[in-house]
C-alpha cells in the first residue's frame, strides 16, 4: 500500500525522515532501540515496531541505517518475504557497489531498489529543507517521486543509474572534508601573519576568491571543455604554492593538504604542462585513469 510507508532505522537521520514521511503517509518504522521507537511513537501517523517482519507487507521501504553491513543484513532478512515489485529506497550512506550488491540480494524476490543519498544535515531534514541525490531506473524513481519529494523538501536531483546518487554524495563529502583541511591550514597561516580571520573568510567567499574561482572558472569553463590555453600558467600557480609553503614554514605552521597539492604541481610541471593554464592538472588524472574529464557541450 502506497499510503503506508515502511522505514528501517530511527537514528539521528532516520527519525527526521520518519517525521517527514508522516506529514503525508502512515509510517511503520523499525529500530532495535526501544528508546528510538518510543521517540518515533510520539508522532502522529508513526507506528514503531521491534519486528522487522511487519515491514514486509509495505510496497515501499525506506532504509536509514548506520553502515553498509547493517543495510545488507536487513535486506537479507527481508528479501524472502518481500512481494515482487516492492521498492526499496536506500538513504543510508553507502558505496555505489553496496547498492548494486543490495540489488543482487533482492533479485530472487522481484523487489527493486533505488538510492537516494541525503546531501543535507539532520537539521535540514527536520525542517523539510533536505536535498536528495538519486540513482536508479527512471521508472522506479518516477514511481516514488511523491515520496522522494516529501523526504527531499529542498529538491531531488537525479544523477543516473543505480548507485549514481551515492557516488555523488561520496564525491561531495570527499571534497568537503578535504577542503576543510585546506581551510584550517589557510586560517592558521593567516593567524600566524596577523591577518584578521574575518577578512580572510570574506575574501575566500568572493566570486574571484580561492574557493569559488577554481570551480566556477577552472573546472566548469576550462576543464569541462579541455581548454588549457592562456590563463594563469601552471608554473605561476606552482610558484604561488611554494610561497605558501615557505610562509608557513617560517611561522612553523604545519601544512598537510597544501603540501600534498604542491606535489601534484611538481608532477604536472615535469610533464611539460607549465605554460598551460593550471587547470591542466586534469590531464594528469586523464592519463592515470584513461578517462576523459571533459564534460561540456563539445566533450
Amino acid at each position: 500500500m502506497k499510503n503506508r510507508i515502511a522505514l528501517v532505522g530511527l537514528g539521528q537521520m532516520g527519525l527526521p525522515i520518519a517525521t517527514r514521511l508522516a506529514t503525508a503517509f502512515d509510517v511503520v518504522a523499525f529500530d532495535i532501540s526501544a528508546e528510538r521507537r518510543a521517540l518515533a511513537a510520539e508522532h502522529d501517523r508513526i507506528t514503531a515496531t521491534d519486528d522487522l517482519a511487519e515491514l514486509a507487507g509495505s510496497a515501499i521501504i525506506v532504509l536509514s541505517l548506520p553502515n553498509p553491513a547493517v543495510s545488507r543484513g536487513v535486506l537479507e532478512q527481508l528479501a524472502p518475504s518481500l512481494a515482487a515489485g516492492t521498492l526499496i529506497i536506500e538513504t543510508s550512506t553507502v558505496l555505489p557497489d553496496d547498492v548494486r550488491e543490495s540489488e543482487r540480494i533482492l533479485g530472487s524476490s522481484g523487489a527493486r531498489i533505488i538510492d537516494a543519498a541525503v546531501l543535507s544535515g539532520v537539521g535540514q531534514m527536520s525542517s523539510g529543507n533536505a536535498t536528495l541525490l538519486v540513482g536508479g531506473d527512471d521508472r522506479d524513481v518516477d514511481e516514488v517521486a511523491d515520496v522522494l519529494a516529501i523526504i527531499g523538501g529542498a529538491g531531488v536531483s537525479r544523477f543516473g543509474a543505480l548507485g549514481a546518487g551515492m557516488a555523488a554524495k561520496v564525491v561531495n563529502n570527499g571534497v568537503a572534508h578535504a577542503v576543510m583541511v585546506v581551510l584550517v591550514e589557510a586560517f592558521a597561516m593567516a593567524r600566524a601573519e596577523g591577518v584578521a580571520l574575518d577578512d580572510i573568510a570574506a575574501m575566500l567567499d568572493r566570486e574571484d576568491g580561492g574557493l569559488q574561482r577554481p570551480l566556477n572558472h577552472r573546472v566548469m569553463q576550462r576543464m569541462a571543455t579541455g581548454d588549457y590555453e592562456g590563463g594563469m600558467p601552471l608554473d605561476a600557480a606552482r610558484k604561488d604554492s611554494m610561497l605558501a609553503l615557505a610562509m608557513a614554514q617560517r611561522s612553523e605552521t604545519p601544512l598537510f593538504a597544501t603540501q600534498a597539492a604542491q606535489s601534484v604541481y611538481d608532477i604536472a610541471a615535469g610533464q611539460g604542462f607549465g605554460r598551460e593554464d593550471y587547470s591542466a592538472l586534469a590531464k594528469l588524472w586523464e592519463g592515470w585513469t584513461g578517462r576523459e574529464l571533459k564534460y561540456g557541450a563539445d566533450a
